[in-house]
């Protein structure tokens, strides 16, 4: 009786360590850094090691243009970057994605939180370097871009 006793009581412990250890530690599959873009709600999550970190509003394409939808690495980072197609536009701490489409900072700081670019990302400057810092930190290829 005594040894079915302790077994139970092991059994249990190691359980018990198993289920902590779910909840304390990201898995590895979550390493990293991690952006989702939600074109509906117009939002970004920016989760680091699989825990949210930020939440910020964005600005995606607009009627007529398109903010592609998709899994991306980021592919060039530009601290400061100005538009070759509109207006030679500025963009601080480019994240390019896809071609021309990057994560970038905006001087429309009053349009985040509805459709209004060109096809890009826009963020407030704040967040845009924030972001870039963590990109860099982690690297091109321990970032995920997802734009659903």
């Amino acid at each position: 009786m005594a040894k079915t006793k302790k077994s139970i009581i092991i059994t249990i412990a190691a359980l018990l360590v198993a289920t902590l250890g779910m909840f304390t530690s990201p898995s590895s599959a979550n390493a990293g850094l991690s952006v989702h873009i939600s074109r509906s709600s117009q939002t970004m999550n920016v989760y680091v090691d699989g825990f949210l970190h930020y939440s910020w509003a964005v600005s995606t394409g607009r009627r007529g243009y398109t903010t592609p939808a998709g899994s991306y690495r980021p592919i060039r980072l530009e601290s400061m970057w100005y538009s070759r197609k509109y207006y030679n536009s500025p963009m601080p701490y480019s994240i390019f994605f896809r071609g021309g489409y990057a994560i970038h900072g905006t001087t429309e700081v009053r349009t985040l939180g509805r459709r209004a670019s060109h096809g890009c990302i826009r963020l407030h400057p704040a967040n845009a370097r924030k972001l870039f810092s963590l990109v860099r930190k982690y690297g091109r290829s321990r970032t995920r871009i997802r734009i659903r």
